[in-house]
């Protein structure tokens, strides 16, 4: 994106997103899946935000994952009528989900299990919840590898009055490999734990009702596959929505548009060789190496020097025009956590800022319930 115009009127640092780009990453999902919207359920995780979700209802794309129950809300307060919470809930968050469900009956809730404990903890209230399995398919941050546990494991869930089996949930978010050779062969890999988990499935009796997996990365790979072509498979990417610099360098395969930007201002100018930006810890994700935190296409000779909770120091370029007061437009590195960092988006729209703002309502950790 270019410098929209309209920029002095927004304080800084600040969130913008561009919705034309937004629209066409969208629309470009939809293409991802040979044009059937059911076969998304993007993970809401990337955005947060109402009016996001709406756009997809309007596109068809009515399912969504999500991480937490706030997002969860957002979501079927959103009208969104199928939401799966791709988390294990256990304790409080367990029996939160079923104040969830007793708040909006109209929305069919999911979650995942990948212990006896899940199931317990799901099983503790009255209301009728679906439960995917949550399949380790490489990641090994959740999940149950393929074996015995794993039809236990539905079994119990098939076997407790309120809950009912309704599929599996493979994320394969280790696949971060920039060639697409290599990520195909990660991919492959990943698909055969899914492949022996149906295998064992079938061996035992038990039907899989649907697939939900993959991410990003390997969007076109899971759209693509055609194993089992007898059980509705879902693709679940997040950060296509608004994509970020970290994807857009490692996956120039995949033909998605920085939509989330970053408002920030020189204010110091503490030497000749250096520049203040009041974009700190507190305004862009901080998680990766210095480096890798946020790109400004507009002036790549900048050299980050040093990073505070409200102050980015770069070293500039002789003779920079970075004066106090000039602004700058980046693009987040890793735009899911630094969207949660804010309590709103600017809106931009042809290029120009409309004044109007998008709330992040699902940054927080509790809405209603």
């Amino acid at each position: 994106m270019t410098s929209p115009t309209g920029l002095a009127n927004l304080p800084s640092p600040a969130l913008i997103f561009d919705v034309d780009a937004i629209e066409r990453n969208l629309k470009e999902m939809i293409a991802q899946v040979g044009g059937d919207a059911s076969r998304l359920r993007p993970h809401i995780k990337t955005h947060k935000c109402r009016e996001i979700l709406k756009w997809q209802l309007r596109l068809g794309i009515s399912s969504v994952k999500c991480a937490t129950i706030a997002e969860a809300e957002l979501a079927a307060d959103s009208g969104v009528p199928d939401v799966l919470i791709a988390y294990p809930l256990i304790g409080q968050n367990a029996l939160r989900l079923h104040q969830l469900a007793r708040a909006f009956p109209e929305t069919k809730f999911a979650t995942v299990v990948d212990s006896a404990r899940g199931i317990e903890d799901l099983s503790s209230g009255p209301e009728s919840l679906s439960v995917y399995i949550d399949l380790n398919c490489g990641m090994s941050r959740t999940g149950t590898r393929p074996g015995p546990e794993l039809i236990q494991l539905a079994r119990s869930v098939s076997e407790t009055p309120n809950l009912t089996f309704v599929g599996i949930h493979a994320y394969d978010g280790h696949i971060h490999d920039a060639e697409v050779t290599d990520r195909l062969r990660a991919f492959t890999a990943a698909m055969k734990e899914l492949e022996t988990s149906l295998t064992d499935f079938a061996t035992a009796g038990i039907e899989v009702p649907a697939i939900v997996s993959g991410g990003s990365p390997t969007l076109i790979m899971h759209s693509a596959s055609a194993m089992p072509s007898t059980i509705p498979w879902q693709c679940s990417p997040g950060t296509t929505v608004l994509w970020d610099a970290g994807y857009g360098h490692a996956f120039n395969d995949l033909d998605f548009e920085p939509a989330a930007f970053l408002l920030t201002r020189v204010v110091s100018r503490p030497s000749d060789s250096l520049a203040c930006l009041d974009l700190g810890h507190k305004a862009v994700s901080a998680e990766n190496p210095i480096d890798n935190r946020v790109r400004f296409a507009d002036h790549p000779g900048l050299v980050f020097r040093s990073q505070s909770e409200e102050h980015l120091v770069v070293e500039v370029e002789e003779n920079s025009t970075l004066s106090v007061g000039t602004e700058l437009i980046g693009v987040p590195w890793h735009v899911c956590p630094t969207v949660a960092l804010y309590d709103e988006a600017w809106i931009v729209r042809n290029g120009e800022v409309t004044g109007e703002t998008w709330a992040i309502e699902a940054r927080r950790r509790r809405l209603s319930v």
